[in-house]
């Protein structure tokens, strides 16, 4: 008698488990039953890779790519670990067909990556710079000859500096739109699925109330919640844009890193408190797309630091959406409360685990329930997760390897708890794991690695980890292996 492989094994158990469930009468679908037991993923899902421009490309005096504020940001000294800049980055302006090599080798459907806005306009409006029109042609072009999707981020943070007042200006939602409807008319004859922003509160609160993001300030509440409500209404102005100039059947979304409450206790009033809180909790970003409006609740806690709405905003801020895409990666534990909002926040102890980065707390239950609870308080469009992945203290052995166990255990996990997520009917499309290189990561510089691929910063050289090596199989079976 030989031994069964492990999908075979799968196959019998899941027989086993579906005349359960058929018995039971549960209310599980036809596909979750015949795929719990294995993880198997549906027919269809798009696996890929996630990067941004700053963070990848270098060559910020090139071709004619205007200045950011994230190039001021990091030349300014103290403000970057080890004042790293992305200068040079991981070359990939010169070195695109080199990684998209890595990802044709994973066998990746899609990738996700930012297109510079000071690339295409370098002072951010008026004349447009064709050299850098040109270099997105190069990129979109070898991706689908090498059979992968693009999927474009049209902000990843690297906001002209030459636009006046940056954020705190309404001006610059509206430069937005003009350039959001260029690359829609330009690139939408091979680009389908186009995602506005990434993650208001990186654009906003760390970068104008903490500090510790371009460009560096630390603004009051009034003007804060201005920065906030200009953030928004560009991604609403944006998608206006892209459906008045877009080829049909082009798809429009965003990627938001909304906060995600997950239940202490998987109980009803734990999950019901989760839901409450994943409303309030969001009520200046996700919460107000989805509605259409600033709930009553954050209008009352904002007070007479409310920001200023004009005519029309919400209507663009409301905007239909084809996908959200969610930037998923630590959890917020809540409990329920007998109080006004019914939950709270539970503290987390000093020895809480989490990865490489400090503020990236291990709670794989987040993936599951940052799908969860966005369906439960709004109806969902088809959702992609935009970024998932973790940093590790990766180290090249001897014989040349890096062995990032963690990072596969992390990645296990969560996967496992997307697949839930999944199996419960939820509209799941793809996942772009974060990120495909090493890379300049914002304040940490270059000291934190979230790649599945090592970059040696001296020569540029790539190295797949172990991590690379898993996700190719995941992918080649469909299937968490």
């Amino acid at each position: 008698m030989s031994w069964m492989t492990r999908r075979d094994f799968g196959k019998v158990a899941t027989a086993a488990a579906t005349a359960t469930v058929l018995k039971a009468g549960m209310g599980k679908s036809a596909w979750a039953a015949d795929h719990d037991a294995v993880r198997i993923f549906p027919k269809g899902f798009v696996w890929g890779c996630a990067t941004a421009s700053y963070q990848v490309e270098g060559a910020v005096n090139e071709d004619g790519r205007g200045a950011t504020i994230w190039d001021n940001f990091a030349h300014t000294p103290g403000k970057i670990h080890n004042n790293d800049t992305g200068d040079v980055a991981d070359d990939s302006y010169h070195r695109y067909k080199e990684d998209i090599q890595l990802l044709k080798n994973l066998g990746v459907g899609g990738h996700r990556f930012s297109i510079a806005w000071s690339r295409i306009f370098p002072s951010g409006t008026g004349a447009v710079n064709q050299k850098g029109v040109d270099f997105y042609d190069r990129v979109i072009d070898e991706l689908l000859k090498n059979g992968i999707e693009p999927y474009v981020t049209l902000f990843h943070w690297d906001l002209p500096a030459a636009l006046p007042g940056g954020w705190q200006s309404r001006d610059t939602a509206k430069a937005f739109a003009e350039y959001a409807a260029f690359a829609a008319k330009h690139y939408s004859d091979r680009v389908k699925h186009f995602m506005t922003t990434n993650e208001f509160v990186c654009i906003t609160d760390i970068g104008h109330v903490e500090g510790r993001f371009a460009p560096g300030l630390r603004l009051p509440p009034a003007e804060a919640n201005q920065v906030r409500h200009h953030a928004i209404l560009a991604h609403g102005l944006g998608v206006q844009a892209i459906r008045a100039n877009a080829k049909a059947g082009t798809k429009v979304g965003l990627a938001e890193n909304a906060n995600v409450f997950v239940p202490v206790i998987e109980t009803d009033e734990h999950i019901a408190a989760a839901k409450r809180a994943t409303r309030l909790g969001n009520a200046p970003f996700l919460t107000a797309l989805m509605e259409g409006r600033y709930i009553d609740e954050y209008l009352e806690m904002a007070g007479a630091a409310a920001p200023k709405v004009e005519a029309g905003d919400f209507k663009a801020i409301g905007s239909k959406l084809d996908f959200v895409g969610l930037n998923v990666y630590t959890p917020i534990y809540v409990r329920a409360e007998n109080s006004a909002r019914g939950f709270a926040i539970e503290q987390q102890q000093a020895n809480y685990p989490n990865m490489d980065s400090p503020w990236l707390k291990v709670g794989p239950e987040v993936a599951y329930w940052s799908v969860r609870n966005v369906c439960e308080n709004w109806k969902m469009p088809d959702l992609l997760i935009t970024e998932n992945g973790c940093s590790a203290e990766d180290v090249v052995t001897p014989a040349g390897r890096i062995e990032d166990t963690e990072r596969v255990m992390y990645l296990r996990n969560h996967l496992a708890q997307f697949h839930r997520a999944i199996s419960e009917g939820y509209p799941l499309r793809g996942y772009f794991l974060w990120s495909l290189l090493d890379n300049f990561e914002w304040a940490d510089g270059y000291s934190k690695r979230f790649g599945l691929h090592y970059v040696d910063y001296a020569t540029q050289k790539r190295i797949p980890k172990l991590s690379a090596e898993w996700y190719k199989q995941v992918i080649a079976h469909n299937e968490i292996v």
